[in-house]
């Protein structure tokens, strides 16, 4: 398969990126795939809620699918880098679709709460690592092309799309149809989405196993630059996790629980256009500065969100919020290229992905906790403290984030790397 955009261009756009031979053919069922994602955590949140009555339990519940799918991404990404998308997704999906139905089940019956936990991890374990799996198509696609930037951004802001349109759909479910709906509907639209984005064969990296100039990858958490990431991550899913929490239950003591959907869509529209903005600049600054500077705005943000107490300060500040977000996921994904051999990035992007879950997930658990025992808004105190605390790291660890320029793994064709010297 060999890439079809040459590099003439020092201020590649979106137009040059789209044009992208088969491009169009994963991004239109990766899109469609990837959507349900972002109804998951707000659809078992306002359905354990509305059958227990308490934030907390709602909290824990979602957090354990966090958890389950922050532990099993990287391993599904592993997986795919080695056998191929196809063969980790049609089963993933399958799973996924069975253990959300099952989840739904348990809490309509009241069942007891640990079985929600248990019914909660395999849900979170299934969850399908569409996004990764789209960016490390674009890898093959674009070896070598200053569009990988491009595509890098084009990807946040889909990612950020969904996050506009999942919650304000699965709020819109769960409060005018059925509190079930939300998640019936994630787990329909999961299998659709899934099993169309495995038959898209012609555009998946070639698995490592298969590979003529075979060579072994360290897994992608050994290599410095990803860890630090990986907590870089963890901050920014505080941020979701928090926000959506929080902002439910805000909406609640409000007596309108249906603008949960609309703050929480301000903030994504905020993470969106500011990825439009992001990936359409011919950046000068080196991409460690431009994460550091970023993650700053974003820490500083967050840090106001537990002072607002109306509706058009909510949405004013959560939009800030969201258009902090994009530039460090997009430079963090970025990163990637250049510190992790193509055989391991699949397995990467899922680390980072997983990250975002992980830290998503401990912020539902904590900032249930603080609304169920503290003040309406208590829980965005944890937007605060898991961005604070991984902008520390990050300022302390950034010059790990230079990939070495010894020994480099640089391409060689398509679907094949070679380690060569540099001079």
């Amino acid at each position: 398969m060999a890439s079809t955009v040459t590099s003439t261009s020092s201020r590649p756009g979106y137009g040059q990126l789209l044009r992208t031979r088969g491009a169009w053919t994963f991004l239109l069922p990766g899109f469609a795939a990837r959507q349900p994602f972002a109804m998951l955590t707000i659809s078992i949140v306002l359905l354990v809620q509305h059958t227990t009555g308490s934030y907390g339990a709602a909290g824990a519940v979602a957090a354990v699918t966090g958890v389950s799918m922050a532990l099993f991404a990287p391993y599904s990404g592993r997986l795919a880098d080695r056998h191929g998308q196809r063969a980790v997704l049609i089963p993933g999906v399958l799973l996924h679709t069975v253990a959300g139905l099952s989840l739904t089940a348990l809490a309509l019956a009241d069942a007891p709460l640990w079985t929600l936990f248990a019914a909660a991890v395999p849900t979170g374990a299934s969850v399908p690592q569409v996004g990764p799996m789209v960016r490390a198509r674009w890898g093959v696609k674009l070896q070598g092309s200053p569009l990988m930037t491009t595509a890098a951004a084009f990807e946040s802001v889909t990612d950020e799309l969904t996050f506009v349109l999942g919650p304000l759909v699965a709020t819109a479910l769960c409060t005018a149809v059925d509190p079930a709906a939300g998640l019936v509907t994630e787990a329909a639209l999961t299998l659709l989405g899934g099993l169309l984005f495995a038959a898209q064969r012609g555009t998946q990296p070639s698995p490592a196993a298969d590979e003529h100039a075979r060579v072994k990858h360290d897994p992608a958490l050994r290599v410095p630059g990803v860890r630090v990431l990986v907590v870089t991550f963890l901050g920014i899913g505080t941020v979701f996790g928090g926000m959506q929490v929080s902002l439910a239950a805000f909406t609640e003591s409000i007596g309108e629980p249906g603008l949960n959907g609309v703050l929480y869509g301000v903030f994504a529209a905020g993470n969106m256009l500011s990825g439009v903005v992001c990936g359409a600049i011919a950046w000068k600054a080196a991409p460690q500065r431009r994460l550091v500077v970023g993650y700053a705005a974003l820490a500083l943000t967050a840090s106001g969100l537990w002072a607002a107490h109306s509706v058009p300060l909510l949405a004013g500040l959560g939009l800030l919020v969201g258009m902090c977000i994009a530039p460090s996921l997009i430079t963090g994904y970025t990163l990637v290229e250049d510190l992790v051999a193509a055989g391991a990035r699949t397995e990467a992007f899922t680390w980072l992905t997983g990250a975002v879950a992980l830290g998503q997930a401990a912020a539902v658990t904590v900032a249930g906790q603080l609304e169920d025992r503290l003040w309406d808004g208590a829980g965005f105190l944890v937007p605060m403290a898991g961005t604070v605390l991984a902008l520390v790291t990050l300022v302390a660890l950034r010059s790990r984030l230079v990939a070495p320029s010894q020994g480099r793994t640089v391409a060689r064709g398509v679907g094949h790397r070679q380690a060569v010297p540099v001079d």
